[in-house]
């Protein structure tokens, strides 16, 4: 399983933004929108053994899962539609329990700490980093669990609960790169075994 943790520093945490305004008025959902589609999709697939986290505005919390996802389309604007069906049924989430608002798409009221602990009991926290060591001297984890930004970095207490849970420290390459390329660069490092098969 491959997962994918992504902090929505200004995202909404209810459904009241509109779908024509991703990149303002709600709040750079169109970076996370991106984060889910580069994690999800092949020329003509989904990857099932993907499983996403985005955490808004580190309250409420929208898991996607892969083998579960039905009506995932490649566009921002379906991917914030998910997003929003979800916000919808946050009132159904009990706690950091979760509600299901489509096939594969589930909220709850959780954020970076208690997302960030689940996931590193099943998986091996990857920390990206731009002075991590060089991904192509890393061998590839069987369950890695990769934790992203949106256009703002860590905070300090993200950047320290990141640190501390992190079991590696890698950086992707020379230069710094946006979130859902990111995401894209680090399945081709695990699709291809570290850049050794092709």
């Amino acid at each position: 399983m491959r997962q994918f943790i992504v902090l929505g520093h200004d995202a909404p945490t209810t459904p009241d933004f509109s779908l024509d305004d991703l990149a303002g008025g709600a709040g750079r959902l169109d970076v996370l929108c991106r984060c889910v589609n580069s994690a999800f999709f092949l020329s003509h697939a989904i990857r099932e053994d993907v499983r996403v986290f985005l955490v808004l505005s580190d309250s409420v919390t929208v898991r996607f899962e892969g083998s579960e996802l039905r009506r995932l389309n490649p566009d921002e604007r379906s991917t914030a539609a998910l997003i929003r069906g979800a916000l919808e049924e946050k009132g159904e989430a009990i706690g950091h329990m979760e509600a299901e608002s489509s096939p594969g798409v589930h909220v709850s009221k959780r954020g970076f700490e208690p997302v960030l602990a689940e996931a590193a009991r099943g998986g091996t926290v990857v920390q990206l980093h731009e002075e991590g060591d060089p991904v192509v001297a890393v061998e590839p984890p069987e369950n890695p669990v990769f934790v992203l930004s949106d256009h703002h970095d860590f905070g300090d207490e993200e950047a320290s609960l990141l640190a501390e849970a992190a079991d590696r420290r890698v950086r992707l390459g020379p230069e710094l790169l946006h979130a859902d390329h990111a995401i894209t660069v680090a399945h081709n490092y695990l699709d291809t075994d570290g850049f050794e098969r092709y």
